[in-house]
């Protein structure tokens, strides 16, 4: 198995870090790394925020649905999802009877955001330092625009929090799904109920029988604690503000 394939399969989302701050060498190779993903008509419809000053990943590990880990992380990476460069430019160019940006130029520069965001994760892993996707940087749409000073053709499409590994840390894995229920030839299957059973067996035997949300099952348990949570009906209400004001697209 060669480095790049260990470097992936040894990587466990990292909440717990050393407390020293990331070498100016190692943010470089990281940030250098990031932008040389793939991106959309070499576009690099993506900016990238580094974040270490201690008051601002303290409103973060507030606002980012109160997780205090993240303002003892050394170094905030925040992948923008950014055309408003792009649009500057245009206007530069005396481009007349400019529209504003679509849902694809949206949806494209998550991606290219998104993409550059792994390459940053990856990096970092070969080089001792841990990582942890907060998807709760969605949120708070005012809150987030304001701290982070985003005009209009800006999202933030994901963020990581960085530190190098504690010493002798003990690496937990989580089972992922089995590739017969991710994975289809040609074209998508739907999963039939005896399928869905056997795709989350593990999970039901695994689940606590007495939980906070009273779940009698695995189903029940995501859906209250994830689908149907505060956070994620205010993730949808911030989502749905970043869409109209990236593209003017949705009304109030």
């Amino acid at each position: 198995m060669n480095e790049v394939i260990q470097t992936i399969n040894k990587r466990v989302s990292l909440r717990k870090y050393q407390a020293k701050n990331i070498s100016k060498e190692h943010i470089d190779i990281i940030i250098d790394s990031a932008i040389k993903a793939p991106t959309a008509g070499n576009m690099m419809m993506y900016s990238i925020l580094k974040i270490q000053d201690e008051k601002t990943k303290e409103i973060l590990s507030k606002s980012c649905d109160n997780q205090p880990f993240i303002k003892k992380a050394p170094l905030i990476l925040i992948f923008l999802a950014d055309m408003q460069k792009w649009y500057d430019y245009y206007k530069l160019c005396n481009i007349e009877n400019i529209k504003y940006p679509g849902m694809n130029d949206f949806m494209l520069s998550i991606n290219d955001a998104i993409i550059a965001c792994e390459n940053a994760v990856l990096a970092s892993e070969s080089l001792g330092i841990g990582s942890c996707y907060i998807g709760d940087i969605m949120e708070n749409y005012e809150v987030h625009k304001e701290l982070l000073n985003l005009p209009n053709y800006t999202f933030p499409a994901a963020m990581i929090t960085l530190g190098y590994y504690p010493e002798n840390i003990k690496r937990i894995y989580r089972e992922r799904f089995k590739k017969d229920y991710v994975v289809f030839d040609e074209k998508y299957r739907r999963l039939d109920d005896k399928s869905l059973i056997k795709m989350f067996e593990e999970k039901e035997e695994n689940m606590p029988k007495y939980n906070a949300f009273n779940a009698k099952n695995f189903g029940e348990l995501t859906y209250k604690r994830k689908t149907s949570a505060d956070f994620s009906i205010e993730m949808d209400r911030s989502i749905k503000k970043w869409i109209k004001s990236f593209t003017n697209y949705l009304e109030d």
